[in-house]
């Protein structure tokens, strides 16, 4: 009888879950709790933006940088200059510390020709580099009942033509989708999970699994069971805790949450030099 092997998948910690603490605030907390490496959301951190300094962060804590997060959210538009400049710096800063995937917001409306050619030079971008752009589900804006039209060609990346998707379920709760079936639908194209929870209420919040609405143990047991291959990065708001105890508290819970509900590897990842 065969004898079925489940996928092995790290869990990493996002930077965002201790923003704006630092990344090397993030490393610290990483290695403390136990997880297998890091996603890095460039931000106007010197230390987020710098190869040199990500590397020496990797040598001091032992753990890999698996994901570059580009700084295309609202937050970061004076970060590394124009649009395409922003992804094709984060694709050579993910292969200068040797991260497998760059996370990447679709392009807001008003942003021109980038906006209009984004798919097409994202496809350019992926296949003269090899690196994966994962671009990220996103959801309405609404005012005064109404949508407001905010991303081009539109806040969902199941139906586009992306190679390679990342998948939030804050992002998913606000849009009313349904992770577990936007997952099936986006089978291989589905390259990265940003693990947390949300309600419907118009609010990003990034919660810890459970206290949202989302169906987040039933999405990683599907993952699981089709041995899917991607890498899972924790991004939960610890901005409302007390204290550093508590941040540890909900990062080390949601990273409990992850194992139990994916059959992921604890074992020691090979850092990158």
């Amino acid at each position: 009888m065969e004898v079925h092997s489940p996928a092995k998948v790290p869990v990493t910690l996002s930077s965002a879950s201790v923003y704006p603490l630092t990344v090397h605030d993030a490393f610290a907390m990483a290695k403390d709790l136990g997880y297998d490496g890091l996603e890095v959301l460039i931000t106007g951190n010197a230390a987020s933006q710098s190869a040199t300094a990500l590397r020496a962060l990797m040598d001091k804590y032992q753990l890999p940088i698996m994901a570059i997060h580009a700084p295309t959210l609202l937050l970061t538009q004076q970060v590394w200059g124009s649009a395409w400049a922003k992804i094709e710096r984060s694709v050579i800063l993910a292969q200068a510390v040797g991260a497998g995937v760059v996370v990447a917001h679709p392009p807001f409306r008003w942003q021109g020709s980038y906006a209009e050619e984004f798919a097409e030079g994202v496809h350019r971008i992926t296949e003269s580099t090899g690196m994966k752009i994962a671009v990220e589900n996103m959801y309405p804006w609404r005012a005064r009942g109404r949508e407001a039209k905010m991303y081009l060609p539109h806040w969902n990346p199941v139906p586009q033509s992306y190679q390679h998707v990342t998948w939030d379920f804050s992002h998913a709760a606000i849009a009313n989708m349904d992770s577990r079936q936007a997952m099936e639908d986006l089978g291989t194209r589905l390259a990265h999970v940003h693990l947390c929870d949300g309600l419907d209420n118009g609010k990003d919040e990034h919660l810890v699994p459970g206290l949202g609405t989302q169906r987040v143990s039933e999405s990683l047991q599907y993952l699981h069971e089709s041995d899917w291959e991607g890498v899972i990065a924790v991004e939960v708001s610890t901005r409302k805790a007390k204290n550093a105890g508590q941040k540890e508290e909900w990062l080390g819970n949601t990273l409990q949450f992850a194992r139990e509900h994916f059959n992921v590897s604890k074992d020691p990842k090979p850092v990158a030099k």
